[in-house]
């Protein structure tokens, strides 16, 4: 029993002693909530627009806008009511009461703001904590132990001007091409530290293991020690460094190096921690810190190149703001997390945070998750003073130096560059990043880097001969439906193959419309001036998303069409900069499409298998074999998935197994049983099953079809030429074997066209017309349908998102079906994928009306289908020019252009060969087959089950 006693007293004082050797850390308590998804009421008193002039409560963090505060402001109202107008100067005066434990009362204690527009004035008690602080994207915080009663209940007041007093600071954030907001819109909590802690350290970690840290130490009363131990992911501690720091010091220095080392990439991101611990002298733990850091090297090679860890890096990148339609600027972990999953979804390696500090959560994803960051101090066109500058860089980067994800620092934007700010970034940065200037025009270039924005693709040519290398850091702008995947593919590969390119970033990630409280929460974009995003406001995926996504997989796979005497083999370039092609993962499947009729739309899978994945060295090509079967070419098509290394979807390709007229075997039945013809004087009338066609003599064009169980189809005034001329100038009737046949030939382009019906009720339109020999942004034939009887549609082809001819990526072949919608870009509600465009590679499409359905299809390939008027960019003149008609059937359709000033809308052809007209020079022959109701299925009809849903396909 006493052996007992003993034993369990020598534990508990085992137990003791831990405790006290715990090292004490920053204590933290909110005043706010965390985020958009957790706020706390405040006590609020806004002095103009709406809800101004009394006392009430407002949720922090917000935009007070957002809490129905307040007017609104987009950043070119200077337009309107002048530069750095006092007309949208509301202030915003927050009161809010708090304990301080009473616990803290030997600590130092801070107050923080991670944000707030714009200039800040913050009370304690009724005392001033500090001088006012000009800027509304920067952590600032004040030290009020001086101040806060321990214990007891404390008043905080801060006044929140939405302008600034300093008109530079007006300047760079305000007067720019986006919302801009007043309020607290990022969280504001205490810290509590202990009289001698570590304030923050600066770490530069090299790709070779090396391992350099300054700590900066506050309220050192005597000798004291600095200890680092490194911890690999898992835990383990992988180096110790220690320095000494005597009383006064308040930077120590330590280097170390860690062996083997795992590198961090975008591919690989490698984080290690690091303990950081103030110690007595008898090593008895009084403070400890944490960072998270990587690995890696960063290097600008003059006339050659990025480099990150001695390998050459191309920057796929887009443009981000901090945005939510009902927030604003105030966003939560579910957001930030949603976007840098999106940004990996395309395959993008970067993000520009433009134009200004993320939130810090987005950063510690970006280094988790593997995105390169181009961090930027504000300024759209203009820039801080100096003096206003000096301290903001300073709160940028203490705040976000240790990122291994930061691979440059932006000075402003487009020509929103201060250069005497130049120097204070390597003054505070340990690691000593590059620093760019974005801009848009040439002659601003810094640190060997041209960034110009907005170039054509042959402008682009001769910048990239140039000595400096190129990384626009604005590019493809994105307005409307024009830009970002529009043109990327011959962007993209002549940056891919070009030694001085560094890749850049597309304008922009999102459309920034905002839900107005003023106006019963309408989504406003500001004209055409915020929808200018590869995704909606809420991050809906428009076509340029998946196009983005095919152009950019690091698994390049060039194959259209698979060749007759196909084996298997598939030829594959790895785009990885790190990644073997033998790390990643490769799924195939034989599948079969769903037919018109078929509830279902997609593909069932038949079989499917692995394939061995290749090794294939970054920057090199080779072959993926897949084991098919024997009689592989049975199936409709082939499907096949490439996986990342951590088993992320990279991209899927489709290829049709089958031709048109095999895949179309089951679904047009021809036969001669019932079909007959009736002459009028102005009309022929043929007739076959269920249905009848009605053409008229004197124009050739369908005037008309009826179905027996239904009412008469309104599709009807076609075809007609959508190039060149076309007069009816003979017609003949007669009989074949497989239907009964109108020709009609004609003087001008069109040549012939000839309709027969078949027994079945499918009736053919078999044309030819040659044009003169030429370039033509689009070519085909037209017909009437009105636009309000559409319901929806059905297709085996491209999709589901409309095609441009230089957008034709990220819309692989299969059944697709979508419902009527009249989305056009940058006007709200937007549905997507939209119903109105260009649609490619079509067998079949299936019409559904309020007058039942109707059916086109086609056994030659290269057909388009163009459904209904849409434009894709918006402006006085609407672009493109559209065909005539309602419903065309389409050899070839227009590229789209972008946004600009230089007014590329209406000159596509500079954006690249994909972007030019098409050239015709021979003539075109086409065989269209149309069911006007519901055709009969055959009678071996497969049926299938909708299968459960599949992981990878």
């Amino acid at each position: 029993m006493k052996f007992t006693l003993v034993l369990l007293q020598v534990m508990l004082l085992a137990v003791v002693q831990g405790a006290a050797q715990q090292p004490a850390v920053k204590e933290y308590q909110y005043l706010s909530g965390k985020g958009s998804d957790n706020t706390v009421a405040w006590d609020f008193y806004c002095t103009g627009g709406r809800n101004s002039g009394y006392w009430t409560k407002i949720q922090v963090p917000s935009n007070w806008e957002q809490q129905g505060f307040g007017n609104y402001n987009y950043g070119r109202d200077y337009k309107t009511y002048g530069k750095n107008s006092r007309f949208h100067d509301e202030k915003g005066m927050y009161k809010y009461s708090f304990n301080v434990p009473a616990s803290w009362k030997n600590k130092e204690v801070f107050i923080v703001f991670e944000g707030s527009m714009t200039d800040t004035e913050v009370k304690i008690n009724g005392k001033s904590a500090g001088d006012t602080h000009q800027g509304s994207f920067y952590r600032f915080k004040y030290k009020i132990t001086d101040k806060v009663q321990f214990g007891a209940a404390n008043q905080l007041e801060a006044t929140v001007s939405k302008m600034s007093a300093d008109a530079s600071v007006n300047n760079a954030e305000r007067l720019a091409d986006y919302w801009v907001f007043g309020g607290i819109y990022r969280p504001v909590y205490l810290e509590a530290v202990p009289k001698e802690h570590i304030d923050y350290t600066a770490i530069d970690a090299k790709a070779d293991g090396s391992f350099a840290m300054q700590v900066f130490v506050k309220g050192v009363q005597q000798a004291r020690t600095v200890t680092a131990d490194i911890l690999d992911n898992k835990g383990k501690v992988v180096a110790t460094v220690s320095g000494n720091a005597a009383k006064g010091d308040s930077v120590i220095s330590l280097n170390t190096r860690v062996a083997n080392a795992l590198q961090w990439t975008s591919e690989t991101p490698n984080l290690y921690k690091v303990n950081v611990s103030l110690r007595t002298t008898a090593k008895a733990s009084l403070y400890q810190v944490t960072e998270k850091f990587g690995f890696r090297t960063i290097e600008v090679r003059r006339g050659d190149g990025v480099y990150l860890n001695g390998v050459q890096i191309k920057m796929k990148g887009t443009n981000r703001h901090c945005f939510w339609p009902e927030t604003a600027r105030t966003l939560n972990d579910s957001i930030q997390m949603m976007d840098a999953k999106l940004l990996k979804e395309m395959n993008m390696n970067a993000v520009r945070c433009s134009h200004y500090p993320p939130d810090v959560r987005f950063l510690e994803l970006c280094d988790s998750m593997g995105l390169y960051v181009l961090d930027e101090l504000a300024g759209w066109q203009k820039w801080y003073s100096t003096k206003a500058g000096v301290p903001l860089v300073k709160e940028m980067i203490i705040r976000d130096l240790n990122h291994p994800s930061i691979i440059f620092w932006d000075n402003g934007n487009e020509g929103g560059t201060n250069k005497e700010l130049d120097k204070e970034f390597t003054r505070w940065d340990f690691s000593q990043r590059p620093v760019i200037h974005p801009h848009h025009r040439p002659g601003n270039e810094f640190n060997g880097i041209d960034c110009n924005h907005y170039e054509d693709y042959y402008s682009t040519q001769k910048i990239l001969n140039d000595s400096l290398i190129y990384m626009p850091t604005e590019f493809l702008h994105s307005q409307d439906d024009g830009g970002a995947g529009a043109a990327m593919s011959d962007f993209w590969e002549l940056h891919w193959h070009a030694k001085k390119s560094a890749g850049g970033f597309i304008w922009a990630m999102v459309d920034e419309g905002i839900v107005r409280t003023d106006y019963n929460n309408i989504i406003d974009a500001n004209g055409l001036n915020a929808n200018d995003g590869i995704m909606g406001p809420h991050r809906e995926k428009e076509g340029s998303f998946f196009a983005l996504r095919e152009i950019f997989s690091p698994v390049k796979i060039a194959l259209k069409e698979l060749p007759a005497g196909f084996n298997g083999g598939i030829e594959v370039e790895n785009r990885f900069h790190f990644t073997n092609i033998n790390q990643c993962t490769f799924q195939w499947a034989l599948v079969n499409y769903y037919k018109p009729q078929d509830d279902f739309e997609g593909y069932h899978i038949m079989q499917k298998g692995n394939a061995a994945a290749p090794t294939i060295a970054p920057g090199a090509t080779g072959t993926l074999q897949l084991s098919l079967p024997a009689d592989f070419k049975q199936y409709d098509a082939l499907v096949l998935v490439a996986l990342d290394p951590f088993k992320k979807e990279l991209y899927k390709w489709t290829w049709k197994v089958k031709s048109n007229e095999q895949l179309l075997d089951k679904i047009l039945l021809v036969n001669n049983s019932t079909a007959s013809v009736k002459e009028t004087d102005s009309t022929y009338v043929l007739t076959g099953g269920e249905v009848s066609v009605i053409l008229d003599k004197k124009t050739g064009m369908l005037a008309g079809t009826k179905n027996i169980t239904n009412d008469n189809l309104s599709f009807k005034n076609g075809p007609v030429l959508l190039n060149g001329t076309a007069t009816v100038a003979g017609v003949k009737q007669y009989k074949e074997a497989d239907g009964e046949v109108v020709e009609f030939t004609y003087s001008g382009n069109m040549k012939t066209v000839r309709w027969k019906m078949s027994g079945t009720g499918w009736v053919s339109m078999e044309y030819e017309y040659a044009l003169e020999s030429g370039s033509y942004t689009y070519a085909g034939v037209s017909f009437n349908y009105p636009e309000n009887f559409i319901l929806g549609a059905k297709w085996l082809g491209k999709g589901p998102y409309r095609q441009w001819k230089n957008r034709s990526q990220g819309t692989p072949v299969n059944v697709w079906s979508n419902l009527y919608n009249n989305t056009q870009t940058g006007y709200w509600p937007m549905v997507y994928p939209e119903f109105k465009g260009y649609y490619g590679d079509i067998t079949w499409m299936e019409f559904n009306t309020v007058e039942g359905k109707f059916y086109v299809a086609s056994k030659d390939t290269g057909l388009y289908v163009r459904l209904f008027d849409f434009y894709a960019l918006t402006g006085v003149t609407p672009h493109p020019a559209l065909p005539s008609g309602n419903i065309s059937f389409l050899d070839c359709i227009p590229p789209i252009g972008t946004k600009l000033a230089l007014n590329i809308s209406a000159n596509t052809k500079v954006l690249g060969p994909q972007s030019e007209p098409t050239s015709i020079t021979a003539p075109i022959k086409r065989t269209l087959y149309f069911y006007f109701g519901l055709p009969k299925t055959s009678d071996s009809k497969e049926q299938y089950s909708r299968p459960a849903v599949d992981n990878v396909f």
